[in-house]
């Protein structure tokens, strides 16, 4: 089954291809190493390559880097790529592909571009389907600047997506969640967000290739979203000339099981994964690392044996190819760090065995010239050899910044406390505060007191708020995020269900010393050659295993996808869930006014809304589902879900077909819990 980046690739190589055909022997084939293949392009009449531009906005570039590297433009013909924005200079008679939003100041500058002959003739490529307004706008610019020869195609691509992982995207919007929960937005600024929700979630619809059934809560701007959305999948159905659902799905009597379902939730149904310590790799490189379109950036040594020398700036990619990523990406940091032992003893293996057959000290002295024919085979392991040092190299040096960051802030201990929340008293969450041995970051203590009293049953008075708010002020910690997470955490533990690990483990094998996988990770990278001096890093780090407990939207998917396991608690929260079905006649609501996006309970009643869903349709399952956040995503929440998928997905699908389980995961913006904090709840605390 084609994942989301898979289908999203596809769409750009076409692009990428002037919009032409593929054939199958040149398209990009996901169970390969991911590298594009060689000699892609379309070639001319004279049977050239068509060398051509590449011209994106900045959602354009972001979309495009964080599936393809230069390297894959180039097999696509591309030789530079430029930014609209950019001062550039005449290239002529060189075709332009622009990849760009659908705005004024965008048809602007591809006017000036014509005009003044800078390419030609240009693939217009917009992000998201163009207003008629604005295509009218364009048409009456070309007209006047006579600018029409130059113009081969204008294509609507329904592509405003980010794609991080095979099934993760985010939409790019920063600071929805302050947007659509600030008293200071007003109407038309909410309208603007909901839109560009709207057109980003129909964009991944349409690359799915499948009209899904849509299911949200009553009231805030997911019903808002899910609305209008449906209105918008209607007008395409009954409207448009042309299907982008020509699959399987589009006929009428397609099979409702068959479908995805597509769940939206508003951020507040649960803020804990968004605050959370995770001990998983991908969130940890998220929460300590900086990391950015799949470029994770760290400080290394200039000189490695002279520390006097200060640091650098390092960026290491997560490439498609990238095995060791595709495996560790969601396991647990201890299980990372094994399995990085476990690749460096097959790497040494691997080149011992070849430095033996060719006599040679290390695998750096061969080049494959000179050497007797006899030894060519072990040669022919060489290229592979050296990538599969250089991979081993970056994660190990990722792996370095991780662990530093983890000793000066103690993540652990804080991922430690954050499993037994509910289990610690006033007296000893005030005292994690207060000491001096819990990190060297406040908004780790923040993150940590906001945790628990968002999960506590224990009351609090208005005392109590203040000496944790005087603590947490005397460590350093901007408090105002406290003062918003007050006024929804009723709400918010009104949405929540929680859920006890589903396999205990016994306390003597969750914690013991990480002392002897230090070694054999410090002998290992010495021995392979790969590095110096990791010895110390490890030690005191204790190998955590987080419980096996579903989180709160893990739970909520589970009830509409898998009803039949799913817990009552989760049943009953979703019972209310409204229920939309472009393809019904019955199934649908009525655009509500955009004020309705601030509330998170109905109002009066007097709204239109989506059917309330039968006894049978809250019971059917799916085997496939889009999960989408309104106001942020979590890379915990992501791997919490994809964990559920992989464990339940062998019990069968969710229609009980025995089909392997699909997620497909996104939100307005994925962020870390600094970001969350900084960007959206401290300046909510603000206006409270």
């Amino acid at each position: 089954m084609a994942t989301l980046r898979d289908r999203q690739i596809a769409s750009i190589e076409r692009i990428l291809n002037l919009n032409s055909p593929i054939q199958p022997a040149d398209a990009h084939d996901a169970n390969t190493t991911g590298i594009l293949p060689a000699n892609s392009p379309i070639l001319s009449e004279s049977g050239e390559p068509i060398w051509k531009v590449l011209v994106f906005d900045d959602m354009g570039r972001d979309v495009i880097s964080s599936v393809l590297r230069v390297n894959d433009l180039r097999a696509w013909g591309v030789t530079i790529h430029l930014n609209i924005n950019t001062t550039r200079h005449t290239i002529p008679d060189v075709p332009v592909v622009y990849l760009i939003e659908p705005t004024s100041a965008n048809l602007q500058i591809i006017t000036s571009d014509l005009s003044r002959s800078l390419y030609s003739p240009a693939y217009v490529n917009f992000l998201s389907s163009i207003p008629r307004p604005l295509l009218e706008d364009f048409a009456a610019q070309t007209a006047t600047s006579a600018t029409a020869e130059h113009l081969a195609q204008i294509y609507d691509q329904y592509l405003n997506f980010i794609v991080a992982e095979p099934d993760l995207f985010s939409l790019g919007i920063s600071g929805a969640y302050s947007t659509l929960n600030s008293v200071n937005t007003n109407d038309e600024e909410l309208e603007v967000i909901v839109d560009r929700i709207v057109s980003g979630l129909f964009s991944v619809v349409v690359t799915m290739g499948s009209i899904p059934i849509i299911r949200c809560p009553r009231g805030g701007a997911a019903e808002m979203i899910s609305q209008r959305l449906d209105r918008k999948l209607r007008d395409h159905i009954l409207n448009s000339k042309t299907n982008l659902f020509s699959g399987s799905d589009s006929k009428t009597g397609a099979a409702t099981a068959s479908r995805p379902v597509l769940i939206l939730a508003d951020r507040n149904v649960d803020l804990i994964p968004m605050l959370s310590h995770s001990w998983t790799y991908q969130s940890l490189i998220t929460d300590i690392l900086s990391m950015h379109l799949n470029k994770i950036t760290i400080s290394v040594p200039v000189d490695e044996d002279n520390p006097a020398k200060g640091t650098k700036k390092q960026s290491y990619d997560l490439t498609s190819n990238d095995y060791f990523w595709l495996r560790n990406a969601t396991n647990p940091f201890p299980d990372v760090a094994d399995d990085i032992d476990k690749e460096l003893k097959k790497y040494e293996e691997d080149a011992n065995e070849v430095t033996r057959k060719t006599g040679a000290s290390s695998i750096d002295d061969l080049d494959g010239s000179g050497i007797a024919a006899h030894l060519k085979g072990a040669l022919s392991l060489l290229p592979e050899l050296k990538e599969r040092k250089a991979l081993l190299a970056m994660h190990m040096n990722i792996l370095k910044a991780l662990i530093k960051g983890i000793e000066d802030r103690k993540v652990h201990e804080y991922f430690k406390l954050e499993e037994e929340l509910t289990k610690q008293t006033k007296a000893q969450v005030l005292e994690t505060i207060k000491s001096p041995d819990n990190g060297n970051e406040p908004l780790d203590r923040l993150r940590y007191f906001l945790q628990w009293y968002l999960a506590t049953e224990t009351d609090l008075s208005r005392a109590d708020l203040e000496s944790f708010t005087k603590a947490l002020e005397a460590a350093g910690a901007d408090t105002n995020a406290v003062k918003y997470v007050k006024t929804v955490r009723q709400l918010t533990r009104m949405t929540m269900i929680t859920s006890a690990p589903t396999q205990p483990t016994p306390q003597s094998s969750v914690f013991h010393g990480f002392t002897s996988l230090s070694s054999r990770v410090t002998d290992r990278f010495k021995d392979a050659g790969l590095g110096t001096n990791f010895d110390g890093l490890l030690s005191g780090i204790k190998n955590l295993i987080p419980a096996d407990k579903d989180l709160t939207l893990t739970k909520i998917v589970e009830s509409l996808m898998d009803p039949q396991n799913a817990s009552s608690s989760a049943i009953s929260k979703t019972e209310g869930y409204l229920y939309y079905d472009p393809r019904s006649a019955n199934a649908r609501g009525t655009l509500p006014p955009a004020s309705q996006a601030r509330g998170q309970t109905a109002t009066g009643g007097v709204l239109g809304k989506g059917i309330e869903a039968s006894f049978g349709q809250r019971r059917q399952g799916f085997s496939e589902a889009i999960v989408f956040t309104v106001g942020g995503g979590s890379m915990d929440e992501y791997g919490n879900l994809m964990e559920w998928a992989k464990r339940t997905g062998a019990h069968g699908g969710g229609a009980g077909t025995g089909q392997k389980r699909r997620v497909v995961y996104g939100s307005t913006d994925l962020v870390s819990a600094t970001q969350f904090l900084e960007g959206d709840l401290i300046p909510l605390g603000k206006e409270t």
